[in-house]
């Protein structure tokens, strides 16, 4: 009756949100882990199918296995999605686009270079998923930053303890040469992706391995 309840949970979300076409996902439950199944028009419909399935209590993991159908009239040459990718980095203000090299096969977008903080990272991401012709992103690009802090454990656990959304005791911190590592449980997705962005905010970071695990 869990999972079922869940599945239901997870169709009403969708239903609820209006960038999804909900009637055209599958959703099925086993244990708490949700596979999501069907067609979108568009990789940045994928990634909101997947984030609202997360937002939903009760789910432990996600399976994706949506596939991106590029509609006719929105179908895009690989030069074209290239240029529209360069254009997209060098006018969003938090990438550094000349670090930053763009590579497309088939519609599929990666993207490689070196940036100082994972933000910059994020934002390179956001900048080109929602291009029309996109179906994937795939990013190679490695956070090295300039920056060394001795004690980015405590710092992170500061953090933590600061933010609303988190039981801090919850989580174990380990963190060497930059090199974190996350471990406990939390109660939903959201808050074990969101302990995750406090870990990459710290200084000096260059790699958050995120182990919790979720326990409603």
């Amino acid at each position: 009756m869990r999972d079922v309840g869940l599945q239901q949970n997870v169709l009403n979300e969708l239903k609820w949100e209006p960038s999804i076409h909900a009637a055209e996902i599958g959703v099925a439950v086993k244990d708490g882990v949700v596979t999501l199944t069907g067609t979108v028009d568009s990789y940045s419909q994928k990634m909101a199918v997947e984030k609202a399935a997360k937002r939903v209590r009760g789910v432990l993991a996600v399976a994706e296995e949506i596939e991106v159908r590029i509609p006719s009239a929105t179908r895009r040459t690989d030069a074209d999605i290239a240029r529209a990718a360069l254009n997209a980095l060098q006018w969003h203000i938090e990438v550094p686009d000349e670090r930053i090299q763009v590579k497309v096969e088939d519609g599929w977008v990666t993207l490689d270079g070196d940036v100082d903080w994972n933000f910059q990272r994020d934002a390179a991401m956001d900048a080109v998923r929602d291009l029309i012709g996109v179906r994937g992103v795939t990013s190679l690009i490695n956070v090295k930053p300039k920056v060394k802090v001795r004690e980015i454990k405590a710092e992170i656990g500061e953090a933590f303890k600061r933010h609303a959304e988190l039981d801090a005791h919850r989580i174990t911190v380990d963190a060497t040469d930059g090199k974190v590592t996350l471990s406990g449980k939390v109660h939903s997705w959201m808050e074990r992706d969101e302990a995750a962005r406090i870990a990459w905010a710290a200084p000096g970071v260059s790699t958050v391995q995120n182990h919790i695990s979720v326990s409603p």
